[in-house]
């Protein structure tokens, strides 16, 4: 876990715009080839040469996309840098530099802005993505953060999700539902917390599902391996809104069904226990409950034993022609219909 925000506070309105960007921007130091200007200009100027440049934006709300009474701010930074990489790398890309925009009330000190980019940094120097620009505006309400990350990938590279074929292997990376767990256990503490302030968080021995979930990583290291391997997915998508909604992104994209096999989805051990807790099925996490940031990806049937011996990597069904439809099939026998039932920012913002 990251060290918590510090106790100083500095009014926003003693640097200023342009004083506030060169505040939180001033330790940033780009480190990539194509990063001719980044902040200080107009706009970043980047060279691409003959690779193909990919972009993926993202806006994050203040109680509809996180909330701040147990989301640190240094995490909140990293992880709104971190999902963003994921989508560049599902593109199987690489992420090369980062656009903060910011919207924020007088509520909020410079030392608040300062943990949101400590975090952002710490997860901009971890996969080397440079910060190239941004944006800051007060707000009359809570914090905004929009972040827009800028990739590149070789044009024989890039992998779409509208490239499956019949018969390709579904493929997902780590382990499935435990984002969803840490979440559902920091919402049960802090209704304790509010029905009484006296009583701490019992949050001892979760720490796995409770980083999954505020410190999420990009499979950067799944994109290596498949590529020191020699296998290129034919379609790929990153698990944000649960597994249930990716696989069927992946065939409405490409016109397929799918088959995947519930004894074949990985599941953490912790992950099991806090769902038994919660008296839900471990499955239903997987499925549903996203964030996991994991990579789902279809490979070619003759990359079998290529992908079966990297770790880390499991095998959890196979792409159907279109009209055998969407389904999982439980343990206990009967086919399942897959349906997308994950978290939907518009409709839980109402």
């Amino acid at each position: 876990m990251i060290d918590p925000a510090p106790v100083k506070r500095t009014e926003l309105s003693s640097l200023g715009e342009f004083g506030l960007i060169k505040h939180l921007t001033d330790t940033f130091v780009c480190e990539q080839p194509s990063t001719i200007k980044g902040i200080g200009d107009d706009a970043a100027v980047i060279d691409y040469g003959e690779k193909v440049t990919l972009v993926s934006t993202d806006l994050l709300v203040e109680g509809v996309h996180f909330d701040l009474s147990y989301m640190p701010l240094r995490h909140l930074g990293y992880k709104c840098a971190a999902v963003n990489f994921s989508d560049i790398v599902a593109m199987n890309g690489t992420p090369r530099q980062l656009f903060v925009g910011l919207s924020v009330s007088n509520r909020f000190p410079v030392e608040a802005l300062d943990e949101i980019y400590a975090g952002i940094k710490l997860a901009c120097e971890r996969y080397h993505v440079d910060l190239a620009g941004g944006d800051t505006t007060s707000s009359v309400h809570g914090l905004f953060l929009s972040l827009t990350v800028t990739g590149e990938a070789d044009k024989q590279d890039v992998v779409y999700r509208s490239t499956a074929r019949e018969n390709d292997l579904i493929c997902v990376s780590g382990d499935l539902g435990s984002a969803y767990m840490g979440l559902l256990l920091l919402e049960r503490e802090k209704k304790v917390y509010e029905a009484n302030p006296d009583m701490q968080p019992e949050l001892s021995g979760y720490d796995y599902i409770l980083e999954r979930q505020l410190k999420p990583e990009p499979r950067t290291d799944i994109i290596e391996l498949l590529k020191k391997a020699g296998v290129k997915p034919t379609s790929m998508i990153d698990i944000s809104d649960g597994l249930a909604s990716e696989v069927l992104h992946l065939c409405e994209d490409s016109g397929l069904g799918c088959r995947i096999f519930e004894d074949k989805i990985p599941l953490d051990a912790m992950t099991i226990a806090a769902a038994e807790e919660f008296n839900i099925q471990p499955v239903t996490a997987a499925m549903n409950g996203g964030e996991d940031y994991e990579l789902l990806f279809t490979i070619a049937m003759n990359d079998f034993e290529k992908v079966r011996a990297i770790e880390g990597i499991s095998i959890i069904g196979h792409m159907t022609e279109p009209n055998a439809g969407t389904f999982l099939a439980s343990n206990n026998g009967p086919l399942i219909k897959i349906e997308a039932l994950g978290w939907n920012h518009m409709h839980d913002a109402h």
